[in-house]
């Protein structure tokens, strides 16, 4: 298992918490994502071990929650809204641009391995739409003409060494874009 020693310190304190073992199954699948990017077949097993729980029924959650994946993404994470306030307002369209300028077909991962592409349900910012979430950073009134704008962002951030080192707050380039 190559889980960072933390990762593996961390779980036993999580399952802790629970008072039934098998309630912390989508904690540590979490934690594991969080240290790894995504799930392996060794991950589900360690997590179904941990928890008392098989490891189909793991691999059923893994499945059924679409936050949860199972191959590696790329080094930005672009995920544009299609719910219908974003909708409405060109997120479609946006998408099209997109896979355009970033060479990259929507729910997939370019072949460069800088950018997974995928449509997401709400993002919960519906009177700013259509809204991009770029790995944490939340972009908002992205209309469907700045898309090769907004992708040279995207592009440029990929040379940056403190891109991703700032939480992002209402009001900071990390929130805006």
């Amino acid at each position: 298992m190559s889980l960072k020693p933390s990762t593996l310190s961390q779980a036993d304190t999580i399952i802790a918490q629970y008072p039934q073992k098998r309630s912390a199954t989508m904690p540590l699948l979490h934690l594991v994502q969080e240290d790894r990017g995504f799930i392996t077949q060794e991950d589900m097993a360690w997590v179904a071990e941990k928890v008392g729980v098989t490891p189909i029924q793991v691999l059923e959650v893994v499945t059924f929650y679409p936050m949860f994946r199972q191959q590696a993404i790329g080094r930005r994470h672009v995920k544009v809204c299609r719910t219908l306030s974003c909708a409405l307002r060109g997120s479609y369209a946006l998408m099209e641009s997109l896979e355009k300028s970033l060479n990259c077909p929507r729910g997939e991962t370019s072949a460069d391995g800088n950018f997974t592409l995928e449509f997401v349900e709400c993002i919960a910012d519906c009177g700013c739409g259509p809204v991009v979430q770029v790995d944490h950073a939340l972009h908002e009134n992205v209309a469907p003409e700045k898309a090769s704008e907004f992708s040279e962002q995207i592009k440029t951030s990929l040379k940056d060494s403190n891109y991703g080192k700032n939480q992002p707050q209402p009001g900071t380039p990390e929130w805006n874009g």
